[in-house]
């Protein structure tokens, strides 16, 4: 099998890309960086510009799956330019894909997504399952809604589509994890806001394992990529702190003081959801950190 990965070179991406190739599938992906690009026997490397459409065709050749990761970090200051930047990085280059795909000769029959759980409203008591329908009213559910848009396009090619509505991905390297961890090491961690806000968390093996899953069993449809136990931000706060030894003898940090450092990106993690993992589950996928204590016990 071959397939062909935007946003290889990312954290997911990056860790994808050699799943596959130690389970005998070849890699090709799209780079914006000529620097990035690599040609060996089962990775290959092609050049895109988005911004001026700019694409290789030769990425597609002999490419069957498509698994489109590209998209600009979220964590970064939301200014008016760099939320267009959010929403253009992830539905421009979808749009580039497609209108490539329309124009030459492939044999693409699937199109798997990422995409985001901040689609569902911010709730303390709702479980949110792939089939509720009520949408959030924030810039993030709007950067969601035109995202999975993006990728359903791709049915009218005759293409399967799968979109992956991914939770807040723990690792070991630059994550929201250690943002969490980096307070709390330095003797200064509290919760956030009220506390009671759901953190939908999946481990970065977890979210890695869900696209393989999908990418053999050629799954199609929407599936919710979160751990099975969601926790509060309050017991998150915790849990690391028992870990790493620390106190917390902070109080809560007031949303206000988040809202004044963080603009309109504090919702990140005053606003949260839970959200329910039992479809991937119940489509044959097991979890390697089913709840949180396994996924810090592995992580910190």
């Amino acid at each position: 099998m071959k397939i062909l990965i935007t946003g290889a070179t990312g954290l997911i991406g990056g860790r994808l890309s050699r799943a596959c190739i130690e389970g005998g599938i070849t890699v090709h992906y799209l780079t914006t960086s000529k620097e990035k690009i690599q040609d060996k026997p089962n990775f290959k490397g092609f050049y895109w510009d988005p911004a001026s459409e700019e694409i290789d065709s030769k990425a597609f050749d002999g490419v069957s799956k498509i698994v489109h990761l590209a998209g600009a970090s979220i964590s970064k200051r939301w200014t008016k330019s760099y939320k267009q930047e959010i929403m253009e990085s992830r539905t421009h280059t979808a749009n580039l894909l497609f209108e490539t795909l329309q124009e030459i000769k492939h044999d693409v029959q699937y199109f798997i997504s990422a995409s985001g759980v901040s689609i569902y409203p911010n709730s303390k008591t709702k479980l949110y399952t792939e089939e509720s329908t009520a949408v959030d009213s924030t810039f993030l559910a709007e950067v969601v809604l035109a995202w999975e848009a993006a990728a359903d396009q791709f049915k009218s090619l005759g293409m399967e589509v799968t979109k992956v509505r991914t939770g807040v991905v723990f690792s070991e390297e630059d994550s929201a994890l250690q943002k969490i961890v980096a307070p709390i090491k330095a003797y200064v961690g509290a919760p956030l806001g009220s506390g009671k806000q759901w953190q939908s968390w999946i481990h970065l093996d977890d979210i890695v394992g869900i696209y393989l899953h999908c990418i053999k069993n050629n799954l199609e449809g929407v599936f919710n990529a979160v751990a099975p136990n969601p926790v509060t931000n309050k017991k998150l706060t915790k849990q690391i702190a028992a870990r790493l030894d620390r106190p917390l003898w902070l109080p809560n940090v007031p949303g206000f003081i988040l809202k004044l450092v963080l603009g309109e990106m504090a919702i990140l993690v005053l606003r949260g959801q839970l959200v329910s993992s039992r479809k991937i589950e119940e489509h044959g996928y097991v979890f390697r950190h089913y709840n949180l204590e396994s996924a810090l016990d592995h992580l910190l």
